[in-house]
């Protein structure tokens, strides 16, 4: 039975792609009025010369593309109609009376991790946990970094993430209020992870924030770095999240984005990645929240021998739509890339993927492999998935391929005539899909509390 919440959402998403449909090819739908307005008091506010110009562009960039309709090739099977019908505006101050108790079972069992916790998109300093900081390792708000590290913002900030590509990017870009610094230094290896923990409680119902996060691992350093999405409450609200990831010559980053927003929320996310000579990145994508979400995870391979692992497991049910677009740039000979993102759908839910490995014409000796697997637990349930290799040179190794299907009649047998209920066996076996891609996850705390999670979701 459809409860009157998701029946509403329901029909204002119908009403959303009636007026998506509704634009000519090749037109974007207008940049909601609430929005302009934000842009043009951001840009005029007091602020540092490199900051409002950074602003102004972004606010021209999403004045020259607006916002995508489903006749853009890179949103086809995801309308923002709904989007610029919400026109939250952005949440004017911190509120919310979120207390170190509901927080604590996001902390994966290590409340002892350094910790910035922001709350409806302003940095929390009561509930931010900084002293635990490994030895060379810098965190801040961002708001901070702008007054006490604005050189290190300047040359980076906005020079890896393009809004000139990517509307979203651009709105954050003019409109962000708040976010993170992390910075590991030169040869320093951090023996924790730094725990970015974004959270919206109810008093951020229909508003937006515009979280940014920045992330520089210097020359032959190491970090692990999670971000974190969560809601306490289910109310309706957009976040527009942009992350940039600089990953200097022989650094190596790991990466962890958990999206477990409202799920009434919308979620777009956007992450960006330049990597170094021999440096390594891995990033791992998990996502269960929000009504309609959409991820993307891009990393350019700009130095030589350098090497890139992108997974991701997204779990949907009821209505839900969730997007990932991922996208690996070869720039330089001798790299390699890996990629596994698998999906599990149930209700009437809708998957989207769109990878794309881009090798350049210098780019030889490129060993890239592509693996995009999905499970459908019902008959509603529907993915679109579109694997890409776009190769310019002659020396590759690269493969690529996509698997749709349902739970293996054979093994459920097999598992039926051993004593096991039905249910229990098509549980067993749909956790067993997931496990495959959440063990390719090093950080053991957040592996086993992911697990955990996931297993309580299919066998409880």
């Amino acid at each position: 039975m459809i409860t009157d919440t998701h029946q509403s959402i329901a029909q204002e998403a119908a009403a959303a792609a009636q007026a998506d449909a509704a634009v000519a090819p090749g037109q974007f739908l207008p940049v909601p009025e609430v929005y302009r307005a934000e842009i043009a008091t951001a840009v005029a506010a007091e602020q540092p010369a490199w900051l409002r110009t950074l602003r102004r562009q972004g606010g021209e960039a999403l004045a020259a593309q607006g916002f995508p309709t489903a006749r853009h090739e890179d949103w086809h099977y995801t309308t923002t109609a709904p989007l610029a019908e919400a026109a939250y505006p952005t949440l004017a101050a911190a509120s919310g009376s979120v207390t170190p108790a509901d927080l604590a079972e996001y902390a994966f069992g290590h409340a002892e991790w350094p910790t910035l916790v922001f709350v409806n998109g302003r940095f929390s300093a009561a509930l931010s946990r900084l002293d635990t900081l490994p030895e060379g390792v810098v965190a801040m708000s961002l708001d901070e970094a702008v007054h006490r590290h604005p050189e290190l913002l300047e040359r980076t900030l906005g020079r890896i993430a393009n809004p000139e590509a990517q509307p979203f990017v651009a709105l954050n870009q003019a409109l962000w209020v708040d976010g993170a610094l992390v910075v590991v230094k030169k040869e320093m290896e951090a023996d924790v992870p730094v725990h970015l923990l974004y959270v919206t409680d109810p008093t951020a119902a229909r508003g937006t924030t515009h979280p940014r996060t920045l992330v520089v691992a210097e020359r032959h350093s190491k970090l692990t770095v999670l971000e974190h999405y969560v809601a306490i409450g289910e109310a309706s609200y957009f976040t527009d999240a942009v992350t940039e990831l600089d990953v200097a010559d022989g650094a190596s980053l790991t990466h962890v984005k958990l999206q477990r927003e409202s799920q009434r929320a919308y979620h777009v996310g956007h992450v960006e990645a330049r990597q170094g000579r021999d440096s390594h990145l891995v990033s791992f994508a998990f996502t269960t929240g929000a009504q309609l979400s959409r991820s993307n995870v891009y990393t350019l391979l700009g130095g030589e021998g350098c090497g890139a692992t992108l997974n991701g497991l997204y779990l949907l049910d009821g209505d839900q739509h969730a997007d990932n677009q991922t996208r690996i740039e070869h720039a330089q000979p001798n790299c390699y890339s890996r990629e596994l993102y698998k999906g599990i759908l149930d209700g009437a839910s809708h998957g989207v993927f769109n990878g794309k490995v881009y090798v350049h014409p210098v780019a030889q000796k490129t060993d890239g492999k592509q693996t995009n697997n999905t499970l459908l637990l019902s008959e509603k349930a529907q993915i679109d998935t579109k694997p890409q290799l776009e190769i310019f040179a002659d020396d590759v190794k690269c493969t690529h391929g996509a698997t749709v299907g349902r739970l293996d009649a054979t093994s459920l047998f097999y598992m039926k005539s051993r004593g096991i209920s039905a249910e229990m066996a098509r549980r067993l076996l749909t956790y067993a899909f997931a496990a495959d891609a959440l063990e390719t996850l090093e950080l053991e705390a957040v592996r086993d509390g992911l697990e955990a999670l996931t297993l309580a979701r299919y066998t409880s």
